[in-house]
């Protein structure tokens, strides 16, 4: 199990070529060997309200088998083949494991996002020719079903809507109140309804079909959300296999415990966590429909992690921050890692936790169009806090440049585009629209990440910045196009540039930067009421707006993004230095070779160097004093 060293990846390779390991070719039957060897052991649990003693639903390997047979029988009666599209939108519960696991075993699972727009939830139904849609019925403090149900009038191929019912969940005067409260849906479609759990009841515990005969397209994971149709990757059972393996391999053991509050329509959690539960039989824990943004999840995690004797904690930085709100109030000597990914993680705050908690992070890194996971720092090793650490075993990642030559590898320490290849990467077929899959490689074989950085001279991989530009506030991605656009269309406005200024919350938030046309005049406030009026996505609409009296741009007239970001990090570095009482301000912004865009500080009078520390350690983007 040990991982502490590039030498110990290498040892993993030379054992085999990863094509000659014995491991199961489909989930199905990774599903079977896992429950075959620890079929009466916990496998999974969903607990729907956050408290420690609250009602928790568990499944073991062998109930898990049986239960996903049931599922995956019911959407092939459905008319569901190997190369057809179920879609599900849900919070996190059983049924929603079941039908990711049960969709990809009777044909390709497409996971959605219930907090996007019912426009893009149908452009992503459109895009993948969903026979069948999973989703909630209506219940009280969602709209979920809602929802859903305008997407589904969006997309007419949409034959069949199976809906789950969360009432089962509840006991005692919610069980008796919640039919009397139940939202009516307003929204009529073309697709017939069933409901999930009697369905379900009618199918037998065993396969009635035969599992797929090797390699094949089994799942559908969009992008993040951005205005029209996010892109969608396709997965194979290779690669949802290989990032199973190497939970079993290198993190987890059947009597480990993971704690999940991350939402089932992510890669994260539903490739990576339950995947390496699939892997090698550790008990995976979901608390709440909402997880980490469910009612008392951070206020009770500490005692959820002693209740249900959590070994691993997954987590995200923009949880790591609000859990260092709360005291640490309960047993938790069992923990002994967390895995952090989604977004850079901040030096205070990783220095802070690891304090508290008494256990270490390692950060990872991963994409959805990988099928996500790609390197790690060593659960056993060096960890180099702000680096994502070293690839996985069979994970190549180059570093490229384009040069009037051609793509051009960089040295030790140069910045480039993190290019990746490993069994979760299809060349030329990462995408479900074939245009999105011109000019996605390099040397035929290395994903283009989008993501620039560096591997230091002793393996490591630091991430600089995004050559695509997204904004990442709290492991969302936001395509800055969306604002962009949408203030284009104010008649004030000439030219808008959208960046991710530096939060220590979510690691960023939107910003944008407003040129105005020509004698034209409008307050600040006026433009950003029509942002929010106008931008559909909730998370992309900007937290902040500036009026200049010209954006900063290059020789060609486009926008020139890097001064924009030096300047919000100027804006927000000063902010928090002024609200602590330090005498301290930035005064420049310069580019790093190694590490992208540093804040210089110059000091204003006797300041404490280490308050200052603690106080910009909050943020991801690094610092040094003039």
């Amino acid at each position: 199990m040990t991982y502490a060293t590039q030498a110990d990846r290498d040892t993993i390779e030379q054992e085999m070529p990863w094509d000659a390991r014995d491991v199961p070719v489909t989930t199905w039957g990774l599903l079977c060997k896992t429950a075959g060897t620890y079929g009466d052991r916990a496998a999974a649990t969903f607990q729907m309200f956050s408290g420690a003693d609250d009602p928790a639903e568990t499944l073991t390997w062998n109930q898990l088998r049986d239960r996903t047979a049931q599922v995956a029988n019911m959407f092939r009666a459905l008319g569901i083949g190997e190369n057809d599209v179920v879609a599900y939108i849900l919070p996190n519960c059983t049924e929603t494991i079941l039908t990711y696991l049960g969709g990809q075993v009777a044909g390709i699972v497409n996971p959605i996002n219930p907090l996007l727009e019912a426009e893009q939830i149908g452009a992503i139904l459109r895009e993948t020719g969903a026979k069948v849609v999973v989703t909630l019925r209506a219940f009280p403090k969602t709209d979920v079903a809602q929802k859903a149900a305008a997407a589904v009038a969006l997309a007419p191929g949409v034959e069949t809507v199976v809906e789950v019912d969360l009432l089962h969940y509840l006991t005692g005067i919610k069980k008796l109140i919640v039919p009397l409260i139940r939202p009516k849906n307003p929204v009529s479609h073309q697709a017939r309804v069933v409901q999930f759990k009697a369905e379900v009841a009618t199918q037998p515990a065993a396969l009635t079909f035969d599992d797929s005969a090797g390699d094949r397209v089994a799942a559908y994971f969009h992008t993040g959300g951005t205005t029209g149709m996010p892109k969608v990757a396709q997965h194979r059972y290779s690669g949802i296999v290989y990032n199973a393996w190497l939970g079993d391999r290198l993190l987890f053991s059947e009597t480990d415990v993971q704690i999940c509050p991350l939402p089932l329509f992510h890669v994260f959690a539903t490739i990576v966590s339950l995947g390496a539960s699939l892997g090698s039989g550790a008990h995976i824990v979901f608390p709440t429909p909402q997880g980490y943004r469910g009612e008392g999840v951070f206020d009770n995690f500490w005692k959820l992690i002693e209740r249900h004797k959590v070994t691993f904690m997954i987590t995200v930085p923009t949880a790591i921050s609000a859990l260092m709100q709360r005291k640490v109030d309960a047993d938790i000597s069992t923990l002994k890692l967390a895995f952090c990914g989604s977004a850079p993680l901040p030096l205070e705050l990783y220095k802070r936790f690891e304090s508290a908690a008494g256990v270490t992070i390692c950060e990872g890194y991963g994409l959805t169009e990988a099928t996500c996971l790609v390197s790690i720092n060593p659960p056993d090793g060096v960890k180099k806090v702000g680096s994502i650490g070293f690839p996985f075993p069979y994970t190549e990642i180059r570093i490229v440049n384009d040069t009037t030559e051609g793509p051009a590898e960089c040295a030790v320490d140069d910045i480039g585009e993190i290019c990746v290849s490993n069994p979760g990467v299809t060349p030329g077929a990462t995408y479900t629209e074939t245009a999105k899959n011109e000019h996605l490689y390099h040397f035929d074989k290395f994903l283009r990440t989008g993501d620039l950085g560096r591997i230091d001279s002793d393996g490591y991989l630091w991430i600089t910045g995004r050559a695509k530009d997204l904004i990442i506030r709290g492991g969302h991605n936001i395509d800055p196009a969306i604002i962009e656009e949408t203030l284009a269309g104010h008649p004030a406005v000439a030219f808008a540039g959208a960046i991710g200024q530096p939060d220590a919350f979510a690691g960023e938030l939107p910003c944008v930067y407003v040129e105005l046309v020509a004698g034209a005049q409008v307050p600040e406030s006026d433009l950003m009421a029509y942002a929010k009026e106008h931008i559909a996505e909730r998370a992309a609409v900007p937290k902040y707006l500036e009026i200049l009296d010209e954006l900063p741009k290059t020789a060609v007239g486009k926008v020139f993004k890097p001064d924009l970001r030096k300047r919000a990090i100027t804006r927000i570095y000063d902010a928090a230095l002024a609200e602590a009482g330090l005498a301290a301000s930035v005064a420049t912004v310069v580019e790093d070779k190694k590490r992208g865009l540093v804040a210089i500080l110059r000091k204003t009078g006797d300041v404490d160097e280490a308050a200052v520390a603690r106080t910009l350690g909050e943020f991801a983007r690094p610092f040094d004093w003039g």
